[in-house]
């Protein structure tokens, strides 16, 4: 049965929680079955003639038959053990207008959980080790009869090998509209484990926006949207790795919740050819600034990236440097990188008669005291800047690239088909790969 087709019906009653799947007329998984016979005699006969004579028909109907509903469990197998603590339920019915999920402990309370994109019943939080748990599917058919079938299964024991799940972005938080969502793990996920790791992250926003997950590398997966974050948008993205097997007898430790928002879209352009900055926020031009970029032989990087850090005191220290000119030290003010290769936005006082004239850094944006403070004081980590027209462009990996890939080149760092993602539309604030 296809969930996408489903109306989805929770109810909460003595006997637990339920989840009812409606079927769609005509995504339905049964057919009726209609039967139906007519037997037709006619005789001629020839009387008296003081009898009355002429045809005679004689005829019956058998009753419409209804058929009856039916359902089934296939995963957990009834009895199983050592059964995942990730577990959901995979069922399906026959000639049903109504299905129900219950699944509960062994001292009978309910467990809550809602049907997934796949048609599966998932639990809303992991299960428990070493627990016995029963699953109910019931059927109910046209003429109102409910079939019931009941799995009981036991979680295995707790895995001594247990992979950690981490998210850079914490609860609360507030990012500019550029910022990924980043998720990183304990331990490397093997490839053939990744499509299942990846059908288990959900994202849900407020407005809704289209986005998709991209791994990185074996330990690290990323979400954007296809365009920037709507300005003040509620994002909510779970993890739901508690007891999923990722591999070589490794299984997730915990699921993972975080709830974000974004602010002001605030967006940086800056174009060689004038050396200047332009900031919009919320679409308006709200400033334009000088800027100094690097030298010819320290160009700065052409593409889009995103603030990683602020540093509003910071010490630049490049005595490691291979190329004696290019080593200092230097006491730098507002800060805000833009590469893991050193590049950033800073004040500059040394290069103010500079800015908006000629290039003399050695790859960052400067600008002057008053400017750089300013523009501190306007962004926040994850906010984008566009930089056009130099002379080396940005190799994606160095900092936050996500936005220097196309949206198709995106998509194929997925796991799993554009179409399967459950990291789209929602209307829920605090809530799909």
């Amino acid at each position: 049965m296809q969930a996408g087709r489903d109306q989805l019906i929770r109810r909460t009653s003595g006997r637990g929680f339920a989840t009812r799947r409606r079927p769609a007329p005509l995504r339905m998984l049964a057919s009726v079955l209609l039967a139906a016979a007519l037997a037709v005699t006619a005789t001629a006969c020839t009387g008296d003639g003081d009898k009355g004579g002429g045809p005679s028909f004689q005829g019956g109907s058998e009753a419409e038959e209804k058929p009856k509903a039916a359902a089934e469990i296939t995963a957990p197998a009834a009895d199983a053990k050592d059964v995942p603590a990730a577990a959901e339920i995979t069922f399906s019915s026959k000639d049903a207008v109504e299905t129900t999920v219950e699944l509960k402990n062994a001292a009978g309370e309910a467990v809550e959980g809602a049907l997934t994109p796949a048609g599966t019943w998932l639990p809303e939080e992991a299960l428990e080790y070493g627990t016995t748990y029963t699953a109910t599917v019931t059927a109910t058919g046209d003429d109102g009869r409910p079939a019931t079938v009941t799995n009981t299964f036991t979680t295995m024991a707790e895995p001594k090998n247990q992979v950690r799940v981490t998210s850079f972005l914490g609860d609360g938080q507030t990012v500019g509209v550029g910022m990924p969502l980043i998720v990183k793990f304990g331990r490397a996920i093997p490839e053939d484990y990744r499509d299942d790791v990846q059908r288990r992250m959900t994202v849900k926003a407020t407005p809704a926006q289209e986005g998709i997950w991209h791994w990185v590398s074996p330990t690290e997966v990323r979400f954007r949207p296809k365009t920037y974050w709507k300005a003040n948008s509620k994002i909510f993205y779970k993890i739901q790795a508690g007891g999923l097997p990722m591999g070589d007898g490794w299984y997730g430790r915990a699921d993972l919740t975080v709830d974000i928002k974004t602010g002001p879209a605030v967006i940086m352009t800056v174009d060689n050819k004038s050396k200047k900055m332009t900031v919009t926020k919320n679409g308006k031009v709200i400033k334009t600034i000088p800027v100094s970029l690097g030298k010819k032989s320290t160009p700065s990087s052409s593409g889009t990236m995103v603030v990683i850090e602020k540093l509003k005191k910071t010490v630049f220290d490049t005595r490691d440097d291979p190329n004696p000119e290019n080593r200092y030290v230097t006491d730098i003010e507002y800060a805000q990188r833009l590469t893991w290769g050193g590049e950033f936005i800073h004040a500059a006082p040394w290069s103010v008669a500079s800015q908006g004239r000629t290039n003399v850094s050695h790859g960052c944006v400067n600008m002057s005291m008053a400017n750089a403070k300013w523009l501190f004081e306007q962004t926040r980590v994850g906010d984008p800047i566009v930089v056009k027209g130099t002379e080396r462009k940005l190799q994606n990996g160095n900092g936050w690239t996500d936005w220097n890939m196309s949206w198709d080149d995106y998509v194929d760092g997925s796991a799993i088909p554009v179409g399967e993602t459950t990291a789209t539309p929602s209307t829920e604030p605090a809530v799909t790969g």
